[in-house]
């Protein structure tokens, strides 16, 4: 029997949900393996954890995991709009794990289900955004202590953890959960790429052959939704800050240009940049009408919303996740999932496959940091290679595929400099 504190939409739709937490444990071998030794092993026993992340089917069978290594974990939402209602009533029905995760919930509700994660006076904090890490800073300082370490899921998450490590105010070891190889070049390309894709079609079912699609940035989640958008037949436009970037995209054989010049012949625009105000007042001034603004960065910032709402003379909810804004000379844009990642408001965030090798990063790091905290200092570090290999090589196993070793001369070769033409 149930006997914890939780906060979810309804507690019947527990089984729905672990039939689909189910379900996406067939794509998750990597993070399944390590269920299994952890089970035996018990590396976090005793452990509590706090986890602040997109509660979906994925999360769903890392929090299993972590569970299964004998932490006590609780679990709340890293954003109002990506929480799988039935997967949060499966983890508390089925798996005695608390959850604090509402779609749709406000703004206060977000950060009091925050402030409940933070009351389970964690150990470790897991993080996709970096709201827990900031929250626990501001208003929870008396947790410090217990704290030995966490990791942040994001891109936009290592950008704040990195900027609070550089103003002094990050008060424990973080691993960046983005910087492995087995997470950005696959969950962020790959991942991001197909989710991005699939909420913008479900929320609005438009074809997007033929269309124009401006995706700003070029790092690897953008990179992912150019080259989907691409496949589907969409006319890619990128803009960038980055030279560098730019450049790839360039020879990737997408057009370049600033973003006041791509507003106007844009039908589509997919922000995933981590910055603010990407798409600002002056370039929703010169959109064509019917223009469509999604965002997949972690925060809904990256569309001036509040510009756009001063601009319009109406505004309504013409489907489930497009608002429509009527402008003052007559123009219609239509914001989808509140400028929130589409991604996860409009469709079911990544393929359970790509999650498999980022939740394993995030299992195996965990288990890192209890076993070397008390060496590391308040600073963010990236996923050691070492993790970030055994994660490679347990996909590849899981796939039925090996790779060569090198041998006894080959490794010599390699190590020595004596050796030449």
């Amino acid at each position: 029997m149930v006997t914890f504190k939780y906060d979810v939409k309804d507690i019947t739709l527990a089984d729905k949900g672990q039939s689909r937490i189910k379900w996406a444990e067939r794509e998750m071998p990597v993070l399944r393996q390590i269920r299994e030794r952890f089970v035996k092993e018990k590396p976090l026993r005793g452990v509590r954890i706090s986890a602040c992340l997109h509660v979906t089917t994925e999360t769903g069978n890392l929090m299993y995991t972590l569970k299964a290594g004998g932490a006590d974990v609780v679990v709340c939402a890293s954003n109002p709009l990506s929480t799988q209602d039935d997967v949060a009533a499966a983890l508390v029905q089925h798996h005695d794990i608390p959850a604090f995760a509402i779609k749709g919930e406000d703004n206060k509700t977000y950060y009091e289900h925050i402030k409940a994660g933070l009351s389970h006076k964690p150990n470790i904090t897991m993080d996709d955004g970096a709201d827990l890490v900031s929250t626990l800073a501001k208003e929870r300082a008396d947790l410090l202590p217990d704290i030995i370490g966490g990791t942040e899921e994001t891109t936009t998450g290592v950008i704040r953890l990195r900027a609070m490590a550089q103003k002094g105010v990050l008060s424990y070891p973080i691993i960046a959960i983005n910087d492995a190889m087995t997470k950005h070049l696959f969950d962020n390309r790959y991942g991001t790429g197909q989710s991005t894709i699939d909420g913008i079609i479900r929320a609005t079912n438009v074809l997007l052959a033929g269309k124009t699609v401006v995706v700003a940035g070029y790092g690897w989640c953008s990179r992912g939704i150019a080259s989907r958008a691409h496949g589907h037949g969409a006319h890619v436009v990128v803009t960038e800050v980055n030279p560098l970037r730019a450049l790839e995209a360039v020879m990737d054989g997408f057009r370049v240009m600033p973003m006041q010049e791509a507003a106007p012949i844009g039908d589509i625009f997919v922000t995933s940049t981590g910055d603010i105000h990407v798409i600002d007042k002056k370039h929703l001034e010169v959109m064509k009408d019917g223009a469509l603004l999604a965002n997949s960065g972690h925060f809904n910032v990256e569309v001036n919303i509040p510009a756009l709402e001063a601009m319009a003379v109406k505004k309504e909810r013409v489907r489930d996740f497009v608002d429509q804004y009527t402008l003052r000379d007559g123009r219609t844009l239509c914001l989808l999932g509140e400028g929130r990642l589409i991604n996860l408001a409009a469709a079911e965030g990544h393929p359970a496959s790509v999650m498999d090798m980022s939740f394993a990063n995030q299992a195996l790091s965990v288990e890192y940091l209890v076993k070397n905290a008390a060496s590391l200092e308040k600073r963010v570090y990236s996923v050691p290679e070492d993790i970030d290999k055994e994660v490679a090589r347990l996909k590849l196993r899981a796939m039925g595929m090996s790779v060569d070793t090198l041998t006894a001369e080959q490794a010599r070769y390699l190590e020595s400099w004596e050796e030449g033409t």
